[in-house]
This record gives structure tokens, C-alpha cells and sequence, in this order.
């Protein structure tokens, strides 16, 4: 019975209407060559939200925020007292991304819930569709602010005081991205959730490789953050001598080169990334006093992960001598599998829909980190071109975003009776 109810919401999964939403959705942040930046509680941001609240008042859901900015859009259960199921992901970009990173996830959460009301279904559990705030962390550090506060990974104060590189606080960007959309009740952050489903393109190169259609994830690698500041003195470029100059500058890139041949040597699958480096006074004839860079480390091994993260202050310190080297964590997050009983019925789900399956694991993060330590939790995978992400040559194939919303649509038709 609950397979052809599953069967039943699939089939009223509409290509071209999902599509159609996420050309849409791209326009706000479009950037001239395709892509999207859409920085978090940015206008942009509030522009694609006030588009979602459209869309849900005309399909008769309910609306709420909380806190710190998550927006929640409801379709009531036929038991109200149920916690509901909740799917979804965030609208938030890089500066130069993509059209589908993030806002593929919610999209297809709420056309899996349109396909429930086309096919006349109203599930016993309440479907919450959800736009987490700040999942990428461009605008405000760290990333994944709003789902780490809904699930107590966070204090909501903390949150609301960080600030971006202009000095602007997510309280006031808040305020005014709340300011200019119609006014919602705000709710505390955080409620009882029966299951969390993340609907995402892979970001990697996997599943077009393999010819799979839907990746069931098994789980996110660890990941580490870290900043890392290299003090040394400013002086002239023409007269202050080599051997007597601390060049922050050429002290942090024999760090970071150091870091790198650590992390080479502990084996293939450690990622290191800086990507952000910042130099003053950045000046061309100044000898640079001080660097600031970041530290991106990941490994599925949490142990080893968590070893390489702590040697990074005496690595850095030991090759960028004579200058001064502060280290500071920023992120330590455990690698996490997801619910074993959700991805064995993903699988199950898409094959009754045929559509080529496979399990695989999540490199990068997702919302669906903190969401697995308070519900159990499942991400859908679908393929991306080339593995590109974070790019504005990002690109899905409609047909393959329709399938992962399919697959969507069965699970939430089917665990919405559970």
C-alpha cells in the first residue's frame, strides 16, 4: 500500500514546473556569466524567499521563521500533534556559484510537496519544507549557522552577533531581510523532527561517471576549519635588507606549503584547502607585516582528521619563524553516517521507479551534518556536469533533478503515514 502511495506522488513530480523554478530562482543574484551570488540574509536572498512564500501561500501552506532566520514552510498533516518530516536545504551561495547547489535541495522539497497535493494526498505527518540561513558561509563565518542552531550545535546569541567583512551583524541582516519580506511568526529555534531529507546535487564527479541517476548517501566526511594568523613587521621593499626581514607573506606560504606535504604524506584522500588569504597593508613596495589565511582540512577518518588538525600550529609555527603564528580553530565536525533503514528504502524507492542507484559518500558538507545528530536523516544525490560546484559552470540535467525529486516525493508520500 505505501509503495503505490509513493508511486502515486512520483508520478506528479512536473519536470518542467521544477525547471522552470530554478531558472527563476537563479535570477535573483544572477551573475553575468551564469551563475549565482547570493550572499546569505542579502537582498538577493530575501527577493528568492518572498518568490518561495509566494508559491507556498498559493498552494495553501503556512509560514514561519525562527530565530536566527531559518524559513519554514508547512503543509499540515492530518494529525497536527505529529512531529513532522522535514526536507530541504539553503538558497544562500558562493560569490561566483551555481545555479543548483543548495536551492536544488529546496525546490525539490517543495515540488515533492506539490506533487503530494496534485495527487490528492495529505500525509497523516506535516511536511515542512526548509531554507536553512547561512549554509555556506560566504557572507557570515562559519557556514551552516541556522541548522547548527536548530539542532544545539550553536547558541542562537552567538550566531546573531557575528558579523561579515563590512562589519554588519547577522542581527541587523536579519532584520532587514525580515524587513523586507511580508511579516511571519518567529518561532525558537529547534523542534522535534520525525526524519530529515536533503534533496542535492553531488558536487562530484561519481554518479555521471557510473551512469547512476540517484546517489543514496551513506555520509559526510569530517571537516576542520581553521585561521591562521602570520605576524611579522612591515618595511621598505628597496632598502631593508633579506636577512633581516620577518615577510609575513613568505613566512605563511612556507606554512602553507609545509601543511601541504604533511597532509600529501598522511595519504590520498586528506583535502587541504586555503582559500582565503588576506595580506597587509597589500601594499607593492611594503614588506608584508601580517597574513591571515584559512584552513579548510577534511577526511572521512574523523582520528586522523583530528591528528593532522593538531599539528597545524607547530607545523606553521616551525616554517614561518622568524614571524609569530597564531592558530585558531574554528570548526571541528566529525564525520557522520547517515540513517542505515532511510537509504536502504532510497535505493528501494528508485528502483520501483527505475532509476539507476548506487550508494556513495558525501566530501562535502551539507545541513544534513547537524540534522543526523537530532532525527534520523538521508540525503539524495542526483548528478552535476563534470562534477563541477561552486562555479558558475555548475549545471544539472532537468530530467535528473526530476528523478531525485521522485525519489523525494515516494519517501516523504510513504514515511508520511509512518
Amino acid at each position: 500500500m505505501s509503495g503505490d502511495l509513493g508511486e502515486r506522488a512520483a508520478s506528479h513530480v512536473r519536470e518542467a514546473r521544477l525547471w522552470d523554478r530554478h531558472m527563476e530562482l537563479a535570477r535573483f543574484g544572477a551573475t553575468a556569466a551564469g551563475g549565482v551570488d547570493r550572499p546569505a540574509l542579502s537582498a538577493a536572498e530575501a527577493a528568492a524567499r518572498g518568490r518561495l512564500l509566494e508559491w507556498a501561500a498559493a498552494r495553501g501552506m503556512t509560514a514561519h521563521t525562527d530565530t536566527v532566520g531559518n524559513l519554514f514552510l508547512r503543509l499540515e498533516g492530518r494529525d497536527p500533534g505529529l512531529p513532522p518530516l522535514l526536507t530541504g536545504s539553503h538558497l544562500d551561495s558562493q560569490p561566483t556559484g551555481g545555479r543548483f547547489d543548495g536551492v536544488s535541495g529546496v525546490l525539490a522539497g517543495f515540488e515533492a510537496v506539490e506533487a503530494l497535493l496534485d495527487a490528492g494526498i495529505r500525509p497523516r505527518r506535516a511536511i515542512e519544507v526548509v531554507a536553512w540561513m547561512n549554509e555556506e558561509g560566504n557572507r557570515f563565518a562559519p557556514g551552516m549557522m541556522g541548522s547548527e542552531v536548530f539542532a544545539g550545535w550553536r547558541m542562537a546569541d552567538t550566531v546573531l552577533a557575528a558579523r561579515d567583512a563590512d562589519g554588519v551583524s547577522v542581527a541587523d541582516a536579519l532584520a532587514a531581510m525580515n524587513a523586507a519580506l511580508p511579516p511571519l511568526p518567529v518561532r525558537p529555534a529547534g523542534f522535534p523532527v520525525a526524519a530529515y531529507l536533503e534533496a542535492h546535487i553531488e558536487q562530484g564527479p561519481v554518479l555521471e561517471r557510473t551512469g547512476a541517476v540517484i546517489g543514496a548517501v551513506t555520509g559526510i566526511q569530517g571537516k576542520q576549519t581553521w585561521r591562521v594568523t602570520v605576524t611579522g613587521e612591515e618595511g621598505h621593499a628597496g632598502t631593508q635588507p633579506m636577512a633581516e626581514r620577518r615577510d609575513a607573506l613568505m613566512a605563511a606560504a612556507a606554512a602553507i606549503l609545509a601543511l601541504r606535504a604533511a597532509c600529501a604524506g598522511a595519504g590520498p584522500d586528506v583535502m587541504l584547502t586555503v582559500g582565503r588569504l588576506v595580506v597587509e597593508p597589500n601594499a607593492p613596495s611594503v614588506v608584508p607585516g601580517r597574513v591571515t589565511f584559512t584552513i579548510d582540512l577534511r577526511h572521512p577518518d574523523t582520528a586522523l582528521m583530528r591528528a593532522l588538525g593538531s599539528r597545524i600550529q607547530d607545523i606553521c609555527a616551525d616554517r614561518a619563524a622568524p614571524c609569530a603564528v597564531e592558530a585558531v580553530p574554528l570548526i571541528d565536525a566529525a564525520s557522520v553516517a547517515f540513517d542505515e533503514g532511510l537509504r536502504r528504502r532510497t535505493l528501494e524507492i528508485a528502483g520501483r521507479l527505475g532509476h539507476p542507484a548506487m550508494e556513495l559518500p558525501s566530501l562535502a558538507g551539507h545541513d544534513a551534518r547537524p540534522l543526523a545528530s537530532v532525527a534520523p536523516a538521508a540525503m539524495i544525490f542526483v548528478p552535476c556536469r563534470a562534477g563541477i560546484s561552486h562555479n558558475e559552470a555548475e549545471w544539472a540535467e532537468p530530467a535528473h533533478l526530476a528523478a531525485g525529486t521522485r525519489v523525494l516525493a515516494a519517501l516523504l508520500a510513504e514515511l508520511g503515514e509512518g
